[in-house]
């Protein structure tokens, strides 16, 4: 086996090392939230491995995965559809593979659009990899830009409304597939909770921790991971949100910050309206995606 970087990151899903301890071994799959909530969960009765993100997974990682869902008496698993990317990665797939006895715990693709009423996910027909320049988040005033539809400025009832709407959409998604419960946790939002549109802080992964335990049977158990989770991306803080929420004016930001770097957000905009300008598949995808949350916005 080689022992590049990616396969050093994971050793102990490939082989190089065992997870200490004798407590069951646990899983947690799904996106980038997935490693996050692992930290959280780590410990007091339960031994995790840290696994690639699944968008990450290739044919070749199907054995090591295999084996530890041998191995598993928990899945911790967003809902992910049979076949992603080809792989038999489905939620449903992985949980056929556990051993007898093996519990699937779901939880949700947290994503809250409450501090962040303008920024959206697209995902071009093209290519669904694809993302733009600087920061891979759209903001649907720059894509209303690119698409020729007039622009307006954000407000606190714009604001309100768009959470409202974001918070029905992950209540749903919940009810549709089963999942812990988190859209409880944004009653009073707050950007301790969120960093970016779907980069959730730390005490959104906590208590998420907690009820996943509850839902195993486990007592809850208090990790501190010693560092901010998610922290590489954090989007800019605008007046009206605080405004709408009575956050401390001291917290407006204008820019993005990236691995700690300012980056302006007039220069986003301009970058973000080139890519559109050779993506316009990108345009008319988030159009079509995003066209509930255009309204509310004012912008179609």
């Amino acid at each position: 086996m080689d022992h590049s970087p990616r396969t050093r990151h994971y050793g102990e899903f490939y082989g190089l090392s065992e997870p200490h301890g004798d407590s069951p071994i646990t899983l947690v799959t799904g996106n980038c939230q997935a490693e996050s909530l692992r930290i959280m969960l780590d410990g007091a009765g339960l031994r995790t491995v840290r696994l690639p993100a699944v968008h990450e997974l290739t044919a070749a990682d199907l054995p090591h995965l295999d084996h530890w869902l041998g191995r598993a008496s928990f899945l911790i698993s967003q809902p992910i559809r049979d076949g992603y990317r080809g792989l038999p990665l489905g939620t449903a797939q992985l949980s056929a593979r556990l051993a007898a006895g093996a519990r699937t715990v779901r939880v949700p693709v947290i994503r809250f659009a409450g501090l962040y009423p303008a920024h959206a996910i697209i995902r071009p027909p093209s290519d669904p990899g694809l993302v733009p320049p600087l920061v891979e988040y759209h903001d649907l005033r720059v894509l209303a830009e690119a698409a020729g539809l007039p622009t307006v400025r954000l407000n606190p009832a714009t604001v309100r409304a768009i959470a409202d709407h974001s918070l029905t959409q992950l209540s749903t998604r919940e009810a549709a597939h089963g999942t812990v419960i988190v859209s409880d946790l944004f009653a009073a939002p707050s950007f301790t909770l969120m960093r970016t549109l779907n980069h959730p802080g730390n005490p959104i992964f906590a208590a998420l921790a907690v009820r996943v335990r509850a839902a195993l049977g486990l007592p809850s158990h208090a990790t501190d991971p010693g560092r901010p989770l998610l922290n590489s991306v954090h989007a800019p803080r605008e007046a009206a949100v605080l405004e709408a929420w009575n956050l401390d004016e001291a917290d407006e930001r204008p820019d993005w910050l990236v691995d700690g770097t300012p980056i302006e957000a007039g220069a986003v905009r301009e970058a973000h309206l080139a890519w559109y300008s050779t993506h316009p598949d990108a345009v008319q995808a988030g159009l079509t995606r995003h066209a509930d949350s255009l309204r509310i916005l004012g912008l179609s």
